[in-house]
């Protein structure tokens, strides 16, 4: 099992990810991902890195696919896996409906479909066999309407590889059987190796090569009661803060582990603006399945059922590098 770095997105004013992710990669770290929500992007960052750093695997996780066209994301790929001699890894996700209509100004709706008429039209421009004519619901080329002076057409530049790796993030089980079939790996959210049976049926489809990489909060504080708080205060904002109450991606995925009662009381108490007491109901046992907290011989010890697991990487943060190091003491 891999270690890689996720340095996500900017929290707040601009975060240099450079410093951290040179020390990645001298201690080891397998790769490096970003993220973006509605303020820094995914790929800005990814080049900075790419630029200072030689071997590390470079991860989105994820890029939006509301924020792009499938061309746009093939031009962009193909550039920087050349500029960065191969190293990219593309994490695709649909967001949720209040980013990709509040923000990006784009449908919600049928978002299986339209991820799949993505990645396929994406595959389909990289491997560049000639000029692209696609006839999907979602997405067409040429474009019907318009001018009526479209034309089929293909990457000017013929990419270093035809077969990027592609991961989805995903959470609904139609969507991550999705990922088993068309896609290269999957970036859950959440992910428990004390409950392989939540994934099971969704996974049965999964190649042996298929990559899960997880992200998995690590606090280290010899009192596993104070460690958990961050995990549980994280628990809380996207069970009641990330979504409309009716379409909470993560908040039906909790519930799927068991825990629905507590999610109503969570999202209850995170409305009327309680977060302090919203955290307090998260499950200390389930803030605990999906982290690794404690104190080193502890998280060394609970490290063990990750390894057993189908994971094959753990996404760890750090914000800043004597803590990365210290985190690679302990897990790598």
């Amino acid at each position: 099992m891999n270690v890689g770095l996720m340095v996500g997105y900017w929290m707040g004013g601009p975060q240099d990810p450079g410093p951290l992710a040179i020390e990645a990669e001298k201690l080891g770290f397998d790769s490096v991902w970003t993220a973006e929500a509605y303020g820094s992007d995914a790929i800005t960052p990814l080049a900075w890195i790419a630029a200072q750093t030689k071997t590390i695997k470079l991860g989105t996780g994820i890029i939006q696919i509301s924020a792009r066209t499938p061309a746009s994301v093939a031009m962009t790929a193909m550039t920087l896996d050349h500029l960065s001699g191969g190293r990219l890894l593309l994490g695709f996700g649909v967001s949720g409906p209040q980013v990709v209509e509040g923000w990006y100004g784009q449908p919600f709706p049928k978002p299986l479909g339209r991820t799949r008429e993505f990645i396929s039209l994406f595959r389909e421009m990289m491997e560049r066999k000639g000029p692209v004519v696609f006839e999907g619901e979602h997405y067409q080329l040429p474009l019907k309407g318009g001018s009526g002076l479209g034309k089929p057409l293909k990457l000017i530049n013929k990419p270093l590889r035809s077969r990027i790796p592609v991961l989805l993030g995903a959470e609904g089980p139609k969507n991550i059987a999705m990922a088993t079939e068309i896609c290269d790996g999957w970036l859950p959210l959440y992910y428990s190796p004390y409950q392989p049976e939540v994934y099971e049926e969704s996974l049965a489809g999964a190649r042996d090569d298929f990559m899960v990489i997880p992200p998995v909060q690590v606090v280290l504080n010899d009192n596993v009661e104070e460690a958990l708080q961050p995990v549980k205060y994280m628990l809380a904002f996207y069970i009641g803060g990330m979504g409309a109450r009716k379409k909470n991606f993560h908040a039906n995925l909790v519930t799927r582990f068991g825990y629905g009662e507590q999610v109503e009381k969570i999202q209850d108490l995170f409305a009327e603006g309680k977060r302090d007491e919203a955290a307090a109901v998260v499950p200390d046992e389930f803030a605990d399945a999906i982290s690794l907290v404690g104190s080193k011989e502890r998280i060394r010890d609970r490290l063990q059922a990750w390894k057993e697991s189908r994971v094959t990487t753990l996404l760890v943060s750090a914000g800043n590098v004597d803590a990365l190091r210290t985190i690679a003491e302990v897990l790598l």
